[in-house]
């Protein structure tokens, strides 16, 4: 239970977090480029701390497509990952309605922002296949104590890198409906920004295993 609940919270931070900082990113400026520099300085620091704090307790994955990278890999179970994908899902959903009601938006909103296109479907590709393989890289060289900035720091670059500004998380995209603001996704673009994830997660692990085999 801990564990879940360890996911549970972390999602829900790491949402609030993107989400709050989206909305207040527009209440300072106007400017399309300073906002995204906000958002992604907020989302940066805050998924530093978070994975350094939380990982010890669950692995601090926030993430479906990285537990089911751990399912393949036989580093967890099938019960393990519909557990923590439920409480991720869940958490991202509360972040939302958190960072709605810390900016007195209603509290559940559903998002308008559209957000299509083969180009953002590829960023997204790109930027969950890096996630993957940086995560197992570090596990593969034993550097998982690296895990917390090397994440943040390739999740800040891929905001600017990434025509999709890098969702590479389906909790999240899930969370992000909820609120119709500098973050928010519409809810039918959801399905193929998904689809992309997964895609890009299992990209991710197959280059993983082109880097790590040693034949």
């Amino acid at each position: 239970m801990k564990r879940l609940f360890s996911e549970f919270l972390g999602t829900l931070t790491l949402v609030a977090i993107v989400v709050g900082s989206g909305i207040m990113a527009t209440n300072l400026s106007q400017d399309i480029g300073v906002q995204l520099l906000i958002n992604t300085i907020s989302t940066v620091f805050g998924l530093g701390v978070l994975i350094q704090i939380l990982g010890p307790i669950s692995g601090a994955n926030f993430n479906p497509v990285v537990t089911m990278i751990d399912l393949i890999q036989k580093r967890t179970n099938v019960v393990t990952f519909i557990q923590y994908t439920i409480a991720q899902t869940a958490g991202a959903i509360t972040g939302a309605i958190l960072a709605n009601a810390m900016f007195s938006h209603p509290l559940i909103e559903i998002s308008t922002k559209a957000r299509s296109g083969g180009n953002q479907y590829l960023g997204e590709i790109v930027a969950t296949a890096g996630l993957i393989l940086i995560i197992n890289l570090m596990i593969h060289q034993e550097k998982m104590n690296l895990i917390p900035v090397i994440v943040a720091s390739w999740i800040g670059s891929a905001y600017f890198f990434t025509s999709s500004t890098s969702f590479a998380n389906p909790a999240v995209t899930i969370g992000r409906i909820f609120s119709d603001s500098f973050a928010g996704i519409a809810p039918g673009c959801v399905t193929k920004f998904i689809a992309a994830q997964i895609l890009g997660a299992l990209i991710g692990l197959g280059l993983t295993k082109l880097l790590t085999n040693e034949k």
